[in-house]
């Protein structure tokens, strides 16, 4: 199973659309746009380049440093610009091992230069349950034949 059957599911479900803030809008936009979308985390994207990644996560640690102060900062002050990417051609059990060795919950999908999605580890565990009910069953349809 590649990435690209992820994108396709989550396409198929209605859930495929990629949101994203601009670098320059505050905090308190980008956490109206996280309920608003329910996702817990936006692109963050400078034109069509990505910039960055801005997670709940980031907001809970920097309100910490800064109190409410925080809601009024752009997003460039609190986003991670070190983004790790996939492309939709790499494998499901490689992307996983990735999110979980540097602990990553949401990646954006890049084939040639430009971004195509973003996945979850949601989504990637999502994806390996449909593939092991998919076994599953195979197996039990050839036991029973």
């Amino acid at each position: 199973m590649n990435i690209s059957d992820i994108l396709r599911h989550k396409e198929s479900g209605g859930a495929g659309a990629i949101v994203s803030i601009n670098p320059d809008e505050s905090v308190r936009t980008l956490l109206a746009q996280l309920a608003e979308h329910n996702v817990g985390a936006l692109l963050v994207l400078d034109g069509e380049r990505v910039a960055g990644i801005v997670s709940e996560r980031d907001v809970v640690r920097r309100i910490a440093e800064r109190d409410a102060a925080l809601l009024d900062a752009r997003v460039d002050e609190i986003m991670t610009t070190s983004v790790v990417s996939c492309s939709s051609g790499d494998s499901l059990d490689t992307i996983a091992e990735t999110m979980t060795e540097r602990r990553i919950r949401h990646m954006p999908v890049i084939d040639d230069g430009k971004l195509v999605g973003i996945i979850s580890i949601g989504d990637v565990v999502s994806a390996r349950m449909r593939q092991l009910e998919k076994d599953r069953g195979q197996l039990e349809q050839y036991i029973t034949s």
